[in-house]
């Protein structure tokens, strides 16, 4: 009997993917659920268990091919052979497990298995190749798998974290030829799209940036004032991000044309905020959206920053958490930036670049004093924001950020 796989539903308005990675090969046995390809869409990645256990006998789609969605991928024939095929694997994981509770028997509790009693243990498949390209061993990531086993996030946490300099630099290499001292790396799906997308962008909107600074004093004040209350009521940390979302989602009420977007000969005003936050990620910049971001409370807003921050950079984010944004906050400032002109993200009309915070002389009262000083950038479409509404629209998030009390009173 064969079985047919397919590709799996990909996400609202994702009709088609590109086959990364094959983890199996015609002939191969395979167990229920056993992931046997890996898919890249334009903006996540999407694993293809088997639906049965038996033997793959035909791959239909290769790698680097285009597929549709429930397009056939492989041909799975069910029977004695696979099961036969997969004895002899089980024992071998068998023998191995015996030997290694030998070596150390002492681990009892529920967190991840030390790498000594993983033999049994088989990683996934996507977390193996992300470690084989990064250079990482299984010893060198922690799983939260069952069992311990290494999950495609588990990687990519390791590699978030610095790693310390054990073993000796190596020597210096021998001058290599020409053709050695170069690489060429085909674009993933997701570059291809960010590329595709900021570059229509600028070719669709006419788009402008002004600027504006912020006095952040009061802020770093009010956090540090109740930060650790915050943390003990809501179980989250109060971060900047809250208060830049606040201060836009106030300076969006007074213009509105800010948070529109065009379509066709129409402007379509929005009386909602679901607002994009811009994640960097391993494999590329995202932006997850915080829905009706407009009713929520300073706590909600940093709960939901936190878990869409944590799928971004674990690539689990679903297609529906990146979609249907009406205006977007970048932040350049974590890795330093001091002033640049975001790129707006289509169909928005308007994005807000943050940066880092310096101290700076200013000139305060008739006195120079030193003060924590960020540049704000406003990124607009010309074709419906206007010079005013632009700059009024900054001047308001200067003055809420200056002075949170605004926030409370709607001034």
């Amino acid at each position: 009997m064969s079985t047919e796989v397919r590709v799996p539903t990909l996400g609202e308005s994702v009709t088609e993917a590109t086959v990364a990675t094959w983890f199996k090969q015609p002939g191969d046995a395979v167990a229920v659920d056993e992931m046997l390809c890996e898919l890249e869409t334009d903006k996540v990645t999407v694993e293809v268990p088997s639906p049965v256990a038996g033997t793959l006998s035909e791959i239909v789609a290769a790698e680097g091919d285009t597929v549709g969605v429930d397009a056939l991928l492989a041909q799975i024939s069910e029977g004695e052979a696979a099961s036969t095929k997969s004895d002899a694997p089980k024992a071998e994981a068998k023998a191995d497990d015996t030997k290694s509770d030998q070596v150390d028997d002492s681990y009892t509790g529920d967190a991840p298995a030390p790498a000594g009693n993983r033999t049994d243990t088989e990683d996934a498949p996507s977390a193996k190749k992300l470690m084989a390209e990064k250079g990482l061993s299984a010893d060198d990531v922690t799983g939260t798998g069952k069992d311990g086993r290494i999950m495609k996030g588990d990687v990519l946490d390791a590699l978030s974290k610095p790693q310390a300099a054990s073993a000796p630099a190596p020597a210096a290499p021998r001058p290599a030829a020409q053709a050695d001292r170069e690489e060429r790396v085909k674009m993933t799906r997701l570059r291809q799209t960010i590329a595709r997308r900021l570059k229509d962008s600028q070719n669709t909107a006419a788009m402008l940036t002004t600027y504006n600074e912020v006095d952040m004093t009061a802020v770093m004040d009010l956090r540090n004032e109740y930060k650790d209350l915050f943390l003990k009521k809501h179980g989250v940390k109060l971060g900047f991000m809250s208060f830049f979302t606040k201060a836009c989602v106030h300076a969006l009420h007074e213009v509105p044309e800010v948070n529109a977007e065009i379509d066709g000969t129409d402007v379509v005003y929005k009386n909602y905020v679901n607002m994009g936050i811009a994640a960097g990620t391993p494999t590329g910049l995202v932006v997850p959206v915080i829905n009706d971001a407009d009713q929520m409370s300073f706590a909600a807003i940093e709960k939901a920053i936190a878990e869409k921050g944590a799928k971004a950079r674990d690539g689990k984010l679903s297609m529906a958490e990146m979609q249907g944004g009406t205006f977007t906050i970048s932040n350049g400032g974590v890795y330093g930036s001091l002033m640049s002109s975001p790129i707006l993200n289509p169909p928005q009309s308007g994005i807000l670049g943050m940066h880092k915070i310096q101290d700076r002389p200013m000139a305060i009262n008739g006195q120079v004093v030193i003060r924590p000083m960020m540049y704000l950038a406003l990124s607009y479409d010309h074709r419906i924001v206007d010079g005013k509404g632009a700059v009024t629209f900054l001047v308001r998030v200067k003055e809420a950020l200056e002075d949170p009390r605004r926030l409370l009173m709607d001034l």
